[in-house]
Formats: C-alpha cells, structure tokens, sequence
C-alpha cells in the first residue's frame, strides 16, 4: 500500500499559499494504523512562528456527531439496548404522545426523520437548557418521515439526548467511559478546554464580543449554549486519537460499523448511510464513507480499500466560505484513496 506523500504535501502547501487555512494536519493509513503523516502552515497567522504541529488541537466540530454521538449508541445498540427500528415513543417517556415519538433511531442517524430544518435554538427556545430540550424534543415535524433526506444538526442532539437517555449518564462521561477511553484517545474531550490545552488549539472564528479567534471553545454555538457538550459539536482532539479512532473500525471491524457503512436511504437522494456519508466522487466499489466538520475538519474510511484518512484545518479562521476547502478535500481523497 502506497501514497502519493510528495502530491498530498503539495496540495496542502498550495492551501496555505491561498489562504484557505492557517495550518493543516494529515495522517493517512488502515487497520495496522498510521502510514503516512504531515503537518504544514502555522497554529494562527497572528504568530507566524509557531508552526502546526502534529499534537495540534482541533475544533472539531460536526465530528462530534460520529466521535459522541454515533460511537456511543453504536455500543449501547450492541449491548441490547437500542432497537434502530423501534419507534422513540414507545420505550422514551420524554417523547411519547409527541411528534418526534414516531420516529425512529435509523431515521435520525439517516437525515430521513422529518425533523424541521431550523437550528437557531437561541431564537426559538431561549437560552435555559431545559427549555431547549424540551422545545427540541416537542417540536412539530417538518414532514413525514421518510420521505426525503434532509440533513439538519437537530438529528444528531435529538440522538444525543437519547444515547443520554439510554445510558443515564451525560454525554460526555458516556462517550469518554465506552469509547474514548477504551481506545486510548487521551486528549480527545468536550471543551471548554482548561487553559494548558486551549494554548496549543488551534484558532477558529472571531468572536465578536472579544475581538478574539476562538481557542478551546467551541465555535459551534449551539454547543456553547449548552454549556459545551451536545450532540451537535463541541469535541477537540488531535491527529493520532483520529487515527487510533479510524484504524480501530477497520482493525476490529464491528457489526455497528458494517450497518452504519451501507445506504440506509433507499432511492432516496443523497444517500446516507447512518451518520456517514458516501464520499462525492466515489465509486461504488470504492466504498469511501466521509464525516466533515465545519471548523475544517474531515475524516474519510473505506472496509472495501481497507484505508482511512483525516484532515485537520482551522479554515474558519479565514472564512465561513466552502468551495475552496471542499476541492482540496476532493483532492486529498483521491490522493488517499486511489481509484482501483
């Protein structure tokens, strides 16, 4: 197995010369582990001599869903406890007599629940955390479920409070117990971050109140509002827990992950899978799975190839804007998993 290392180089230098993003870390390998690794830029442009480096701390934003979210109802569904057809209503108290208690687990995890498209849960809830909840978990639906695929970030804290619910344990102390832990991925963790860790994060968006790029919090402002830990964002971590995360669904291939990388969606456009997506681009018998973070980070894997790969950017330093990030993530990709 063989990566182009020189072209990979080249594409993430050209990043930094356009300004797509201060800095980026990579690390590219399959289920005996890292292959091949790199880092280029600077932590943040207001320091030019402070370089990435390869332990790097990464908003890593919608990665969540999959680091939290995704992992920890993986193992309660192992365990027994989840059934990802059994509508929420009638085993979730919470939900029972409510729209959202039609729904099933698979639907969440697969964007065809119905949920309404609205996120802004400041503006419809306010800010109490029991009030957002219960205005999430009582909300109307936006249609049937079903009948389309519409991603929307309310999937995965709606899924958030149940693996919660399920486990009777918060989120975080879920996810660090049954899946961080056991893998060894000691700096991965909910923020806010204590300052020692915030000091080698990587910046993201400016703050309008401070007039300050964001380190150790997150960026995500829902997750902010909830004190740091929902379903949504608010996990940092580093390359090598990435990894350790990537190669371990390849080197211990589980029945979760098997379910969660095949189409879940049926004829319905875009495919999903549970939480995963096809990567754009790929073929059937490449079978590339992709997770992206909006902060710029990205994580890719493929059973069939037998490889995995993650970026780590703090693009949102510069700006919200996508394309430029989403054709070097195209390219990565095709670098990372050759067409066969």
């Amino acid at each position: 197995m063989t990566y182009d290392i020189d072209r990979i180089e080249a594409l993430l230098d050209e990043g930094i010369r356009d300004k797509v993003y201060p800095g980026a870390v990579w690390a590219v390998g399959d289920a005996n582990g890292i292959r091949a690794q790199g880092t280029t830029g600077v932590l943040d442009p207001d320091e030019p001599d402070v370089p990435m480096r390869a332990d790097t701390v990464f908003d890593a934003a919608s990665l969540t869903k999959i680091l939290a979210v995704w992992s920890s109802l993986g193992a309660l569904w192992e365990d027994g406890a989840l059934d990802l057809d059994q509508p929420l209503g009638s085993f979730w108290p919470e939900v029972s007599g409510h729209p959202l208690g039609a729904v099933t687990a698979r639907q969440l995890l697969a964007h065809t629940a119905g949920l309404p498209l609205r996120a802004q849960l400041k503006n419809l809830y306010g800010t109490d955390e029991d009030d957002i909840r219960r205005g999430v978990l009582h909300e109307q639906l936006h249609r049937r479920p079903g009948e389309a695929v519409e991603y929307t970030d309310r999937a995965a804290l709606i899924l958030g409070y149940l693996a919660e619910h399920l486990a009777g344990r918060p989120l975080d102390e879920l996810a660090s117990a049954r899946v961080w832990q056991p893998l060894g991925m000691n700096s991965t963790r909910f923020g806010p971050l204590p300052d020692e860790i915030a000091a080698r994060c990587a910046p993201t968006e400016l703050d309008p109140d401070t007039d300050i790029h964001l380190k150790g919090i997150a960026h995500d402002f829902s997750a902010r509002l909830l004190g740091g830990v929902c379903g949504i964002a608010g996990t940092f971590t580093v390359v090598d827990d990435l990894a350790m995360f990537l190669h371990r669904l390849l080197d211990t291939p589980s029945a979760w992950t098997s379910e969660s990388l095949t189409i879940q969606t049926g004829a319905l456009e875009p495919t999903r899978g549970l939480f995963w997506h096809p990567a754009a681009g790929t073929t059937p018998t490449g079978g590339v799975w992709v997770h992206y973070g909006f902060t710029g980070t990205g994580m890719w894997i493929s059973p069939q190839q037998q490889r995995w790969a993650v970026l780590l950017t703090n693009k949102l330093y510069y700006t919200r804007g996508r394309q430029p990030l989403t054709e070097i993530r195209n390219a990565f990709r095709r670098l990372s998993f050759p067409d066969r």
